[in-house]
């Protein structure tokens, strides 16, 4: 075997072990922000319950955005990713496990926002060591990789909540052990976790002007585009209601668990296809395009099918997008020695859709 035959088949293998450990990380807020904790809410608040879930993920999604930011720099000052996902990974499932136990609603927001923080403290610093280890040539190859996560973590909230599986106070220590299940084989068998760049002894060197208007550009895509989903996504079922009344929710939960589903392996051969013709936006904007006439079909639908049609469109690339602009995000961030902490800043875009829809 030459070094390049074994340094592609260690790319490989780290490419594998990170789309599972992100698969992981989806598994570890999806069931619980989108099932387990809705539930907790209404059993506390009772009638009031929309007026506190709302204030909830207000709140936590402020903890999330400053989070995210603090742990991805500090894993930047620190050289050293493996440290703040591993402690981030058990806190975050270790607070899990409270949930069940919280009977007012004061301190249940109190522990929604000490979850947010552990967890961002793995996130951020998960996310930075994409960036640290994958080459640009294999960047859209991550992307389509990643769009596993968010199906996995639909599949995880599927199970939790399967009937006579599990009562509900073992649900969130499901989720825990889920997602430390998929995390560990990385902190075990990943690269060293150190952050490895040319520049990180020098000083940073100012990205060119047509840099920086680049990431401006991808963080106002990447904005606008999660407003829409989130927009859409937090108020579908209603949707569906106005154009045929025999959409229930579990319909609506097909339609959604078959678009993310049918997302992943469309992402993975989109991301292939940049990878081997290196045009790492071109999917990004075709993407783009197809959301916009999906969601106008959504606007002229006048019956189920058109509604499904329109709807399958405007999912399908927007979880493609999302999933490959994560990816080649890391090809555009100019300073490698504050990967973490840019990449905190990028991870507005998907928290602060959430504050404007929830304000």
């Amino acid at each position: 075997m030459t070094s390049k035959d074994a340094a592609a088949g260690s790319d490989r293998c780290f490419l594998l072990l990170y789309a599972l450990a992100w698969a992981g990380a989806a598994i570890a807020y999806t069931p619980f922000l989108t099932i387990l904790l809705p539930v907790r809410v209404d059993l506390l608040a009772g009638t009031d319950n929309v007026r506190w879930l709302a204030a909830t993920t207000f709140l936590g999604a402020i903890a999330a955005s400053l989070a995210n930011i603090l742990f991805g720099w500090l894993s930047d000052v620190t050289r050293h990713r493996r440290l703040w996902v591993a402690t981030g990974l058990l806190l975050s499932s270790g607070i899990l496990c409270l949930f069940p136990h919280i009977e007012r609603l004061e301190p249940l927001i109190l522990l929604i926002l000490l979850w947010q923080m552990a967890l961002n403290m793995m996130l951020g610093p998960l996310a930075a060591w994409a960036g640290d280890c994958v080459p640009d040539r294999q960047k859209g190859r991550l992307g389509g990789l990643l769009a596993f996560a968010p199906a996995s973590g639909a599949l995880a909230g599927a199970l939790v909540t399967m009937p006579g599986l599990a009562d509900p106070p073992w649900r969130f220590a499901m989720v825990g052990m889920m997602a430390m299940a998929c995390v560990l084989p990385l902190l075990l068998l990943g690269p060293s976790g150190a952050v490895a760049t040319q520049r990180s002894h020098g000083a940073a060197i100012a990205p060119l002007p047509w840099l920086r208007a680049m990431i401006t550009r991808m963080w106002c895509a990447r904005l606008l585009v999660q407003i829409a989903e989130a927009a859409l996504f937090a108020y579908l079922y209603f949707w569906f209601q106005t154009i045929d009344t025999r959409f229930d929710d579990a319909i609506t939960a097909r339609i959604l668990t078959m678009v993310l589903f049918l997302a992943a392996p469309c992402a993975l051969i989109a991301g292939r296809w940049a990878d081997r013709r290196d045009r790492p936006i071109a999917p990004l904007c075709i993407a783009a395009l197809i959301a916009a006439i999906g969601l106008t079909a959504m606007a002229l639908a006048r019956g189920p099918v058109a509604a499904i049609a329109g709807f399958m469109l405007f999912g399908l690339s927007t979880n493609i997008f999302l999933a490959l602009h994560s990816a080649q995000t890391l090809r555009v961030l100019p300073d490698d020695g504050r990967r973490g902490r840019n990449l905190g800043l990028f991870n507005l875009t998907n928290t602060v859709p959430s504050l404007i829809i929830h304000r």
